[in-house]
């Protein structure tokens, strides 16, 4: 074929990445490079496919090292927009692990985003799961903030002041706002009851947290510092 053919190799997001190498391997292409994340395989060294595994994977691979080497692993879920892992850090501050479902199979019964709270397949994690890795991938950010709050309505407010919407409730107790649509960048509730006191510097746990495009510092209701990133 000639150098100037128009079409270059194809990209699939796959469940199931190594499945997925072993199958056009034996339809006739080799593989050609790739690490626990990507495959790459062509035929004469050129190539036709690249395999992208979706971040689930990376979830399972992290679940499988978390119960190899016993990190503090609290709670599983699966919140129908995304997949969860829970822990506690050695102070008790509460982390969430979570690898997102694709925005095609968000649902919105009634209008609201549906965010709820399911058994966990951590078994089809496990079967899916990339190599465990020591350190998280290049493209991990801090996905979202959980707050204590003491009013609701007081916290939605606010955040929605920097431009944030409600995207969901979740009975009396829980809301969810974010920017552009996500599911959640910011989880509000009254878990620790209504009027619950505001944090202060001398409690241990969560000082502030920081938010693109924010112009200086700023307090929230509950005493949380918000800043620009630096």
């Amino acid at each position: 074929m000639s150098g100037d053919w128009p079409l270059g190799a194809v990209e699939l997001k796959v469940l199931d990445l190594e499945r997925e190498v072993a199958f056009y391997e034996s339809f006739g292409l080799s593989r050609v490079s790739g690490d626990s994340e990507h495959a790459v395989l062509g035929a004469g060294g050129s190539p036709l496919l690249r395999l992208v595994a979706l971040p689930e994977q990376e979830l399972g691979g992290f679940l499988r090292r978390s119960l190899e080497e016993r990190l503090p692993l609290t709670g599983t879920a699966d919140h129908f927009v995304s997949q969860a892992l829970y822990f506690d850090d050695a102070e008790g501050n509460g982390i969430e692990v979570y690898a997102d479902r694709p925005r095609s199979e968000w649902q919105y019964p009634g209008g609201r985003l549906n965010i709820g709270t399911e058994h966990l397949d951590f078994e089809r994690l496990l079967r899916i799961a990339s190599t465990p890795e020591k350190k998280f991938s290049a493209g991990t950010v801090l996905g979202h903030m959980h707050l204590n709050v003491s009013d609701l309505d007081r916290s939605q407010s606010f955040y929605e002041s920097l431009g944030m919407e409600l995207m969901a409730e979740a009975g009396n107790v829980m809301r969810f706002l974010s920017w552009n649509g996500y599911h959640h960048h910011l989880g509000i509730n009254l878990l620790e009851g209504r009027g619950a006191a505001p944090v202060t510097g001398d409690v241990r746990g969560l000082r502030g947290f920081q938010i693109g495009g924010l112009h200086g510092s700023r307090t929230d209701p509950d005493g949380i510092l918000l800043e620009p990133p630096l």
